[in-house]
């Protein structure tokens, strides 16, 4: 009698994951389909370090020489990305100018630089009349910014939000830059930047690559006081009920990383980084690369870590269990395993328990388990398994029957 339960039970697993399965390829063919970002996109953005005062060629130059020689290339890690400051008005033609202070050997030369490193470029716009920083921005001009980008060797376009007009629909304008990019006949990720203010999940799939689902990250644990209250905790809880949408070429965006920049705690840096490999999210560093601590160098090369944000399945985890401050996290890998997160938001150590059931299996399924910060194997469990997990902290292990 208990095989024949085991087994109904199994078989009601399978049925079960076939049926997630086949739930996902549907969200995947209404997805934007210009090839790229099938999984979600690593790289380095300019933005959360050097912000508009600091971003200049040479930030730039350094950042693709750190990825391509520190063993982030080798990682995972592909785009260069350049964020807000690098314009500052257009010529008589209305083509979009660099700023020859900051880029005195311009765009074009700095994306052939880049891919010399075998690494990817990206930029920045905006779909309002300026960007954030008072600069161009593309409204009006899409056709021919989508142009520019392509004929400098842009791979990867992040479109904000700032400055748009009265009554302007978010959806029309990334429609009207996507088409842009269509037409260009190069592959480019685009990501999508207004905020989750007019919830892009609901209608972003087929337009673009990304969106960014909540206002900017501020690099603490826990930024209720702070502006906007964005930070690891507040993102999260944010990104729980959408968990659905995302999927290989549409991601929902939780901002770039702040591992490295220097308000929280190395735990509280892991923590972060295996939360959002857990929700899938694109990894875009967002530290100064060339001055790295060797926490920060082991956050973000930890291989086993990226391949849970990078399994081929595309499936965001979901909070399957939730005790106070302390969680459990699962997120669906393609082999049938689970990346599994014991979360403790709370500030004394405690012991979590994951059950087989809450992640998605048979209570009697006996499983591998695998610790991806300790990179150990942890023997066979039955049921369940229990940690004890830092203030702030996460064990984060996969899981295999």
């Amino acid at each position: 009698m208990d095989v024949a339960m085991t087994m109904r039970s199994v078989f009601v697993s399978g049925c079960m994951g076939l049926m997630m399965l086949v739930g996902a390829s549907g969200r995947r063919a209404s997805a934007l389909e210009n090839g790229v970002a099938r999984t979600p996109p690593m790289g380095w953005n300019s933005w959360n370090k050097f912000a508009c005062k600091g971003i200049n060629e040479k930030v730039v130059r350094e950042s693709a020489d750190e990825m391509a020689a520190n063993g982030m290339k080798d990682a995972g890690y592909q785009y260069v990305v350049i964020d807000d400051c690098w314009q500052t008005g257009r010529d008589a033609q209305g083509n979009i100018v660099a700023d020859a202070e900051k880029f005195p050997s311009g765009i074009k030369a700095l994306a052939d630089y880049v891919h010399s490193k075998g690494l990817k470029f990206g930029i920045y716009s905006d779909a309002g009349t300026m960007t954030c920083a008072k600069r161009p921005g593309s409204i009006g001009h899409e056709y021919q910014d989508a142009q520019q980008y392509a004929n400098w060797g842009v791979d990867y376009l992040k479109e904000d939000w700032c400055n748009t007009l009265p009554g302007q629909s978010s959806e029309s304008s990334y429609t009207l830059m996507r088409e842009a990019l269509k037409a260009t006949g190069r592959p480019i990720v685009f990501s999508i930047c207004e905020w989750g203010s007019t919830k892009p999940w609901l209608w972003a799939g087929t337009i673009g690559n990304m969106w960014r689902s909540t206002g900017d990250i501020q690099d603490c644990w826990s930024c209720k006081k702070a502006w906007g209250g964005n930070g690891v905790v507040e993102i999260l809880d944010q990104l729980a009920p959408i968990y659905s949408y995302a999927g290989p070429g549409h991601w929902n965006d939780p901002d770039m990383l702040e591992v490295g920049n220097g308000k929280m705690t190395t735990e509280e840096y892991r923590s972060h980084f295996s939360l959002w490999a857990e929700l899938a999210a694109p990894l875009l560093a967002g530290n100064d690369l060339a001055n790295m601590t060797p926490d920060t160098k082991e956050i973000l090369l930890n291989k086993e870590v990226i391949a849970v944000d990078q399994d081929g399945l595309g499936a965001q985890g979901q909070r399957v269990k939730q005790t106070g401050e302390l969680e459990v996290w699962s997120k669906q890998l393609a082999d049938g395993g689970r990346a599994v997160v014991l979360l403790n938001r709370s500030d004394k150590a405690a012991t979590i328990t994951a059950d087989w059931q809450a992640v998605g299996y048979p209570a009697t399924v006996s499983a591998g388990v695998r610790d991806l910060w300790a990179h150990k194997d942890l023997g066979t469990k039955t049921g369940s398994y229990s940690a004890e997990v830092p203030s702030h902290g996460v064990v984060m292990v996969r899981v295999k029957p």
